[in-house]
C-alpha cells in the first residue's frame, strides 16, 4: 500500500531530538576552553599583565604622572568618541571639546577649584562657535555632542583624578588616594572580567539583544558576583577603612554602574552601527571600550568615599 512507502517525516536521534532527513546534524557545543579562545581571552590576558602593573605604579606615584594618565585616557577616550559621532553625520568642534576636557581635568586635580567655571566656559564658548558655521541644519546636534562627550569622557573621567587627589584635598594620608583608585578598578575590572567568564561559560539568555546581543543574563550575574566578593576580599586589606558587609554592597553597587556603563557605551555604538570604538587595544577594542564601566563606577563611589568614609 500507500502508506507502506511512505518515509517518516522524522528520525529519531540517540539524544532524544528529532531531525528532519537530510537536515546536517546540529553540531556539538564547544568545550568551555574552546569558546574561551574563539573569544579572545589570550589578547586580553596578555594586555592585563601589561597594563595592571603599569596602571599600578602610576596610580602609587600619584602627582603630575597620574593627572597625566588620567589625561591620557581622557583625550583618547574623547577622540574615539568624536569619530563615533562623525561616522554618525555630527560634526562635532574637536579642538574645543579637547580643551575643554582638558582644562576639566587640570582644574579637578587642583582639588576641584574652577570646575563650575570651565563647564560654564565651555558650554557658552561652543554655541558661540556654531554661530559661524555655514551650514546650520544639524546645528543644535552639533553642540549637544560636542558638550556630551566634554561631560561624558571629560567630566566624569575626571573623577578619576578627583578620587587620587581626594584624602589631599581634605587633609587625610596621601596613601589612601591611590587605595581608592585600586579599589574602584579592581571592583569594576572584577565586573567586566566575571560578566566574560560567566556570559563564555554558562550564558543562555540574552540580556538586553537590541543593545547588545552578546551579553547574557548568566553573564551579569556573575559579574555582581565577582564584584561583591572582590570587594569582601578587598575589605582585608586593600580598604580596612571599609567593613566586609560594606565593601560588599558597594562592590555590588559598583557591579551594576559598570555593567550599566557597559550597556550606555553599546547602545551609542549601536546607534553609530559601529562594534568597538577603535582597535588600540588587542583584545579589548578601543580605551573607551575598555574604561566604560570606569566612566559610571568611579563617579558613584567617589561620592560615596567623599561624603561617607574619607
Amino acid at each position: 500500500m500507500s502508506g507502506d512507502n511512505k518515509q517518516p517525516s522524522s528520525i529519531q536521534q540517540p539524544s532524544g531530538h528529532s531531525v528532519s532527513p537530510g537536515a546536517p546534524p546540529e553540531a556539538p557545543r564547544p568545550s568551555a576552553w574552546r569558546r574561551f579562545l574563539n573569544a579572545g581571552i589570550l589578547p586580553r590576558l596578555a594586555v592585563i599583565l601589561v597594563m595592571v602593573p603599569c596602571l599600578y605604579f602610576i596610580t602609587l606615584r600619584g602627582g603630575l604622572f597620574f593627572l597625566v594618565l588620567a589625561d591620557l585616557i581622557i583625550l583618547l577616550g574623547l577622540r574615539e568618541f568624536y569619530v563615533l559621532m562623525k561616522a554618525k553625520g555630527y560634526e562635532p568642534f574637536e579642538a574645543l571639546g579637547y580643551f575643554c576636557a582638558m582644562a576639566i581635568s587640570w582644574y579637578a586635580w587642583r582639588e576641584g577649584v574652577g570646575v563650575p567655571l570651565i563647564l560654564t566656559g565651555s558650554l557658552l564658548l561652543i554655541m558661540v562657535r556654531e554661530l559661524f558655521r555655514k551650514d546650520m541644519s544639524k546645528s543644535l546636534a552639533h553642540i549637544a555632542v560636542t558638550i556630551f562627550g566634554i561631560m561624558y569622557i571629560g567630566w566624569m573621567g575626571s573623577h578619576l583624578v578627583m578620587m587620587r587627589q581626594l584624602p589631599a584635598a581634605l587633609g587625610v594620608e596621601d596613601y589612601i588616594g591611590a587605595r581608592l583608585v585600586f579599589f574602584a578598578a579592581l571592583v569594576t575590572w572584577s565586573t567586566d572580567t566575571g560578566a566574560y567568564l560567566f556570559g563564555v561559560a554558562f550564558g543562555r539568555h540574552k540580556l538586553m539583544p537590541r543593545i547588545s546581543p552578546n551579553k547574557t543574563v548568566e553573564g551579569a550575574v556573575g559579574g555582581l558576583l565577582a564584584a561583591g566578593f572582590c570587594g569582601w576580599i578587598c575589605a582585608k586589606g586593600l580598604t580596612p577603612f571599609l567593613t566586609p558587609l560594606a565593601a560588599t554592597v558597594v562592590g555590588l553597587v559598583a557591579g551594576v554602574m559598570a555593567q550599566l556603563g557597559d550597556l550606555v557605551e553599546s547602545m551609542i555604538k549601536r546607534d553609530v552601527g559601529i562594534k568597538d570604538s577603535a582597535e588600540l587595544i588587542p583584545g579589548h577594542g578601543g580605551v573607551l571600550d575598555r574604561f566604560d564601566s570606569l566612566l559610571f563606577t568611579v563617579p558613584v563611589l567617589y561620592y560615596y568615599f567623599r561624603f561617607f568614609i574619607v
